[in-house]
């Protein structure tokens, strides 16, 4: 378990920007949380069945909102393709990237 606290420290961000991310996140099944002195929250799944995708559309919230519905299905279906080619990369290849670059 890390704290929004830890996270926000190291990301040098905001606590109250992680913990917007965290329920974000904790609504879309990627993380579970406990509250407490020793709460926190931790990955709900492995980091290699996380896609970035998931983690996208998880706290991306809408796109675009348009009226007219041959325009708002395009980009549905954009934002759907975006998804899936996210989704190409886990959150185990990202992390194994970054600790390279170090």
């Amino acid at each position: 378990m890390m704290t929004s606290a830890e996270i926000a420290d190291t990301l040098n961000e905001s606590a109250v920007m992680v913990r917007r991310s965290f329920l974000l996140l904790h609504k879309a099944g990627l993380i579970v949380q406990r509250k407490g002195p020793h709460g926190g929250a931790k990955l709900k799944v492995t980091p290699k069945q996380i896609g970035l995708g998931d983690v996208f559309a998880a706290t991306s919230g809408d796109w675009l909102s348009v009226e007219d519905k041959a325009v708002a299905g395009l980009m549905k279906k954009v934002r759907e393709d975006a998804v899936e080619a996210m989704n190409e990369h886990s959150l185990a290849g990202v992390v194994k990237r970054l600790k390279k670059g170090k």
